[in-house]
């Protein structure tokens, strides 16, 4: 039987939630999907240039979520779990749309996200110059590092949360961060931190 008792998100995090909506709660699953719903969409808009589209593999998560409530798993990470899904709902309507023809990996879903920092966090003009280089720098990146940033920095999703949403193993995951943070080090010349500490506050 569905429950309807009220619940409350600025008292429950994310495991209270998913706990609560397994046992059929609406409200629970009513928070989560509004909690994260933008982010989620904001992480599918990097693979399919197509809006719409996004929105319809992030409500289809949602509603397999739902509709398999009783079969979820109990010990899960909400953020990761939900990030990894729709990666790979849209691997799937891309194989199914047959927009690639070569591989239907999921490692074929490219991440176009573009990170932006916003010069209003730096005051002066010598510094908004070195971070447009700083987004150039960034953005140049192999897609799969980027996306292992993106998920380290803004996500803030810990490795092996990284290796579950990207399905590969801590290892990899591991070896994706070190190499982004690699490869910028070589073109940046200011300290290391402050690309950290952007990268965490840029959205």
């Amino acid at each position: 039987m569905i429950k309807k008792q009220p619940i409350y998100s600025t008292i429950l995090d994310d495991s209270t939630l998913w706990s609560s909506l397994k046992e059929g709660n609406e409200n629970a699953f009513s928070l989560l999907f509004k909690k994260h719903y933008p982010q989620l969409v904001q992480y599918g808009n990097s693979f399919l240039p197509f809006p719409e589209k996004v929105q319809d593999c992030v409500q289809d998560v949602f509603t397999d979520i739902w509709i398999y409530r009783e079969k979820l798993s109990d010990n899960v990470v909400v953020k990761a779990y939900l990030l990894a899904s729709v990666r790979k709902r849209i691997t799937k309507s891309l194989e199914r749309d047959r927009i690639f023809r070569f591989s239907s990996s999921i490692e074929s879903v490219e991440f176009l996200f573009d990170f932006s920092i916003e010069h209003h966090l730096i005051s002066d003009e010598t510094a908004a110059s070195k971070l447009s280089n700083l987004n150039r720098l960034i953005n140049d990146l192999p897609a799969r590092q980027k996306e292992a940033l993106y998920l380290r920095y803004t996500q803030e999703l810990t490795v092996d949360q990284i290796a579950e949403t990207l399905d590969i193993n801590y290892q990899s995951a591991n070896n994706l961060l070190h190499r982004a943070l690699l490869n910028l080090r070589k073109e940046w010349k200011e300290n290391i931190f402050f690309i950290l500490m952007l990268l965490s506050s840029a959205f």
